[in-house]
């Protein structure tokens, strides 16, 4: 278990993890290693059952027809991949999405994300997939032989603070996918705020307020009146709100809110939020 910095940023995982390479003529147990090493990280964590798993891309991997960036290739054009990642999310979502399971790493800016969308509608969906790992940067990063890695939260992978931060949106750690186990789901989680250029709070996985994500007109309530006593006003983020009912069971959720609430009122507002089942992500001074 990691105490440092990483453990606190909920990227343990990926710190203690060593890179993945394959050598070629290793044994058939090691070829088995890297691919579902390969399944992993294209896959976005997600469960693989046995029949889904790509028999003749495997067996070319193992036969040394493929290298690793094919074997990735191979994956990330599957059907299996299209359907979970492509055919069934918006489109900013996808795009998102294969910039951390190809890359590692979150968009860069609008500009980037925009010349993705420009191949999807140009070119389609397998020349998309190519345009990650044809580029130069997939090639210097992992060549051949490395599986792809979450590396975001690496300064050299990232150009500015902003898209730093925008790591963690998209990396919750490794007891959920990159779909399940987030309130985002299918819809993008990086579009407004890389519009904006906008960085977001890094908030660990293994919290609560790991749950937050903004509602999607962050309306903001205002909690009694003026600043208090201190002079300051807090912004209470608070994740979706669940239904008391008989033995936790038939839980709904409710939307993620904001509150501006002033020093004087703070502590009651604390108590009522979890008085009606509520999580606070995060408190802020404005």
């Amino acid at each position: 278990m990691a105490f440092g910095p990483a453990s606190r940023l909920g990227v343990s995982l990926f710190d203690e993890t060593p890179p993945v390479e394959w050598v070629p003529g290793r044994s058939q147990e090691e070829a088995e290693i890297i691919i579902l090493a390969v399944y992993r990280q294209v896959l976005g964590n997600a469960y693989v059952m046995e029949s889904e798993r790509l028999v003749v891309p495997e067996s070319q991997f193992k036969r040394g027809a493929y290298s690793v960036r094919e074997f990735v290739r191979a994956v990330a054009k599957s059907e299996l991949y299209r359907s979970r990642f492509f055919t069934s999310c918006a489109r900013y979502r996808a795009i998102e999405l294969n910039f951390r399971h190809l890359l590692g790493r979150p968009p860069l800016d609008l500009e980037e994300m925009r010349m993705h969308s420009t191949i999807l509608d140009t070119e389609g969906f397998e020349a998309e997939i190519d345009s990650y790992i044809d580029s130069d940067e997939y090639q210097t990063t992992f060549g051949e032989n490395f599986v792809p890695y979450i590396r975001g939260y690496k300064t050299e992978a990232c150009q500015s603070m902003v898209q730093f931060t925008h790591t963690f949106q998209l990396v919750r750690g490794a007891s959920s996918s990159s779909l399940k186990g987030d309130l985002s789901g299918k819809t993008p989680k990086l579009n407004a705020l890389v519009i904006q250029q906008t960085p977001k709070a890094v908030v660990s996985p293994a919290s609560d307020g790991a749950a937050f994500s903004p509602p999607p007109i962050d309306p903001r309530t205002r909690l009694g009146v003026g600043a208090g006593a201190e002079g300051k006003v807090y912004r209470i983020e608070v994740t979706g709100y669940r239904a008391k009912t008989f033995n936790n069971i038939s839980k709904f959720r409710r939307a993620n809110q904001v509150f501006l609430v002033p020093y004087e009122k703070l502590s009651q507002e604390y108590q009522r939020i979890h008085q009606q089942g509520g999580v606070i992500a995060s408190i802020t001074v404005v």
